[in-house]
């Protein structure tokens, strides 16, 4: 058996399509044991800025410590999903209670996957302009020089033009593209 290791990006751009897609990369990292995961943020920068790079354990870590030291008891980040996003508390705000029970189950052990994997997971900051072309290029130039396997990214809606502009860039990517719009129904369900 080859004990390469298959390489994936994930775009976490702290969006509910972003979560989607997190929950639908933990099931495949939970399910492929060779599978290396580096979720990519993009942020807004100049031409010249460097790409940032850290593990899971060390970001962890340090937003642990720095929590600590700022008296938020009882509260624990978990990378790179947090419940403290706009879109989950709009979500948890305008929901009875089964379906905020639900998203923090799926948060829950959704974290959990990161958290066993920890070794197998690094974070990467991009800085790109901020539109949607710049970042896909971004995206497909640093998954291309490291040799990534599959891009996992979640679907917004857009409009027509930027939808239009989004496929073709999706669509002419030299590495395979998964794009997720929903959750996985088996973490619905389970």
């Amino acid at each position: 058996m080859n004990d390469s290791k298959f390489k994936v990006l994930l775009y976490f751009d702290d969006s509910q399509q972003a979560f989607y897609a997190a929950v639908h990369t933990a099931t495949l990292l939970r399910n492929m044991p060779n599978m290396h995961l580096t979720v990519v943020q993009a942020q807004e920068g100049c031409e010249d800025s460097k790409i940032t790079e850290y593990s899971w354990l060390d970001t962890k870590d340090l937003v642990n410590w720095a929590m600590a030291r700022s008296n938020a008891k009882g509260t624990e980040y978990y990378w790179p999903i947090r419940a403290n996003s706009d879109w989950m508390k709009r979500v948890t705000n305008a929901s009875n209670s089964s379906v905020k029970d639900k998203y923090h189950e799926i948060l829950s052990k959704t974290n959990e996957v990161f958290s066993e994997r920890a070794e197998d997971v690094s974070h990467v900051m991009i800085y790109c302009n901020s539109g949607i072309s710049d970042t896909i290029e971004a995206l497909n130039d640093y998954a291309a020089k490291n040799s990534y396997n599959l891009i996992i990214m979640g679907t917004r809606g857009l409009n027509t033009l930027k939808a239009l502009l989004f496929g073709y860039l999706v669509n002419n990517s030299p590495i395979p593209m998964m794009l997720v719009k929903k959750l996985p129904q088996a973490f619905i369900k389970h």
